[in-house]
């Protein structure tokens, strides 16, 4: 993390689909900023994803992953295309840069910014307010398995579970130094170790281990099946959750749906000794490419996500301010209730910046 008013290098890589559309409405917003809040980015724009991996076979040119080591950030919009039925190109790009740049906790705010965005009854948007940190290069997700017999009747599918002291360690420990630094009142782990003995009794007992040296912030455990259930009950009761890969990757997409949609929905994935790749949280949503239909909101938080991570608080506030203000206004896309394009969107946005900066 650099500090505000520091010059910044942002590696940018818009993708596949709507995340070329959206992508495109983030840099206004943050060719807005740079105008009137002077905040100093070099933005180097790289068109990785399904095109040039058609035409070349290529999904990163050989010693990009060293190349992106030398930015603050990296930004991403959204990657797949149905051409690539195995994604093989989203897998090298983006799962490349988590575990290659070891970009080990991913960090999903889920904040409601409009009452009628929230599909609870009864619930106003201040009870949707809290935080999931996922582990980002372990768990299920780390490729390890194989096939026996396979096409047979007889096959078998072996799919591994990752878990290292480790990896579970510092993620939780990020749970609880940012729950601290944020003044967040409590972190909630979820697991299933009642059924997974092992992997998940590590991290129970990490758990445990770490919020005694958090004495001041209350330290909860559900299950992740009664997470899902409290998380539709009662959001308000959650400050920040922590958890392994596959169960944050599902809890945050229900957290996307209480604040509005995953149009609405950003995240990073952190390494704090090193550097950091944002990204939307949605896909990208091939049959609505070139449509300007897209909500860019979510990939418009996601810079403000960045902004925050290279330390730049002013310009960050007026980015989710705008936002907020836009949707009041009805000034957004067909989501959310107005009737924008995707561009009318973004540009409302930078409007809005330099307005207030006027």
């Amino acid at each position: 993390m650099r500090g505000a008013g520091q010059p910044h290098r942002i590696a940018v890589v818009p993708g596949d689909g709507i995340g070329v559309e959206v992508t495109r409405e983030a840099l206004k917003v943050l060719d807005a900023l740079k105008d009137i809040h002077g905040l100093k980015l070099t933005v180097d724009e790289f068109d990785f994803g399904a095109e040039r991996y058609l035409r070349t076979g290529e999904a990163l040119p050989p010693g990009m992953m060293d190349r992106f080591r030398g930015y603050d950030a990296l930004f991403m919009g959204a990657f797949g295309d149905p051409r690539i039925p195995d994604m093989r190109h989203a897998a090298e790009i983006l799962l490349g840069a988590r575990f290659q740049l070891d970009l080990w906790a991913n960090q999903r705010p889920v904040r409601c910014l409009a009452d009628r965005l929230c599909p609870l009854k009864d619930r106003p948007a201040s009870d949707v307010d809290f935080v999931v940190f996922r582990e980002n290069t372990e768990g299920l997700y780390v490729g390890m398995g194989g096939f026996f017999k396979k096409g047979t009747a007889d096959e078998i599918a072996i799919q591994e579970d990752v878990n290292t002291r480790k990896g579970v360690e510092r993620v939780i420990r990020h749970a609880f130094r940012y729950a601290e630094a944020s003044e967040r009142q409590s972190v909630t782990m979820s697991d299933k170790s009642n059924v997974l003995r092992y992997g998940h009794d590590l991290w129970q007992r990490v758990f445990h281990e770490m919020a005694a040296e958090f004495p001041k912030i209350e330290a909860r455990h559900l299950f992740v099946d009664a997470l899902a259930m409290q998380m539709i009950k009662d959001p308000s009761q959650f400050d920040v959750i922590v958890t392994c890969n596959m169960f944050g990757d599902i809890v945050t997409d229900l957290g996307a749906a209480l604040q509005g949609g995953l149009g609405m929905a950003a995240s990073g994935n952190i390494n704090p000794d090193g550097t950091a790749l944002f990204e939307p949280v949605h896909g990208s949503a091939p049959k609505y490419a070139g449509l300007d239909v897209a909500n860019p909101f979510g990939a418009i938080l996601t810079a403000q996500m960045m902004l925050e991570w290279l330390g730049e608080t002013g310009p960050a506030a007026a980015v989710e301010r705008a936002v907020g203000e836009a949707i009041a206004a009805g000034r957004c896309t067909r989501d959310l209730g107005g009737a924008l394009g995707t561009r009318e969107a973004g540009d409302g946005i930078a409007a809005a910046i330099r307005r207030k900066g006027a």
